[in-house]
């Protein structure tokens, strides 16, 4: 089992401090949230069956991988995640040399989460359709894979078009970073089975992580993926030592954890965490 901390439960503060302690004690990533802005008109919450939106507009954002490269050159093991990276809201020009570039100064640890988004006005801000976010972002990872592997790329599409590039170097990652994607909807699940590297998970019990898993399975023999390597990740609590077996025997490689009830209590709680699961 891999065990990642999630900064964004954290205040922006603490991140170097908690990240650096995480790598001390034997944590294998850390995952940061994405987003442009936050709309006045806040709605809707990437949680199924809610509409609370999980934080108000006021919420402090910075740019994810301009973050996650200054925190890879205070750290020399732990991998850097994002969870999940908007990749649809950027052209992909944008976003492949983000990757790149974090892949680069951080020896290749990147740890690429993807997804659509939940916050729909987030994208009218933006100029974009929401009604456009999966196909705008299975388009721009389609272009993105390539600017990763190919040598010259031309691509002619529905949201994006172009004349033959060059995009060099490549990510150190062969042939790219890992591709996370997150997402609980149909859409995403497929989207992860056919197209990802792994699926990022909400928070969830090992009853509704069996599901999940069962249901990407599935996805993967459709698509004909059934041998490749493929990473399930989540969050999920760990009370003791034989929970860690329970979240393995029902298919999961990685618990994203926040063990903290305000970032105050962050490094301590990261300690605690560690004794229980690390020995």
């Amino acid at each position: 089992m891999k065990f990642g901390v999630a900064l964004s439960r954290l205040n922006p503060r603490l991140h170097v401090d908690v990240t650096v302690e995480a790598e001390r004690l034997g944590f294998e990533s850390v995952w940061m949230a994405d987003h442009l802005v936050f709309p006045m008109d806040l709605s809707g919450s990437p949680h199924p069956g809610e509409d609370t939106p999980p934080v108000p507009p006021s919420t402090p954002v910075f740019d994810t991988f301009g973050w996650l490269c200054f925190l890879a050159g205070k750290t020399s093991r732990i991998r850097l995640g994002t969870n999940v990276y908007l990749l649809g809201l950027r052209h992909p020009f944008t976003a492949a040399r983000a990757v790149q570039t974090l892949d680069w100064v951080s020896g290749g640890r990147a740890e690429i989460g993807i997804g659509a988004g939940w916050l729909r006005s987030e994208w009218t801000a933006a100029g974009l359709d929401p009604r456009s976010r999966g196909r705008r972002l299975d388009e721009a990872l389609t272009v993105c894979k390539r600017l990763w592997t190919e040598e010259v790329v031309e691509h002619r599409g529905e949201f994006f078009d172009f004349d033959p590039v060059m995009f060099e170097p490549k990510p150190v990652q062969k042939p790219w970073p890992p591709i996370h994607v997150g997402g609980e909807s149909p859409a995403a699940l497929r989207r992860a089975a056919f197209h990802g590297n792994g699926w990022y998970g909400l928070t969830h019990t090992l009853e509704s992580a069996s599901a999940m898993a069962g249901r990407l399975a599935g996805l993967r023999c459709q698509a004909g993926r059934e041998g490749e390597p493929f990473e399930l990740s989540l969050g999920g609590r760990v009370r003791e030592p034989d929970d860690i077996r329970r979240w393995e025997d029902v298919g999961i490689d990685r618990l994203v954890v926040s063990p903290w009830t305000r970032s105050s209590e962050a490094i301590d709680g990261l300690r605690r965490f560690a004794d229980l699961v690390f020995g």
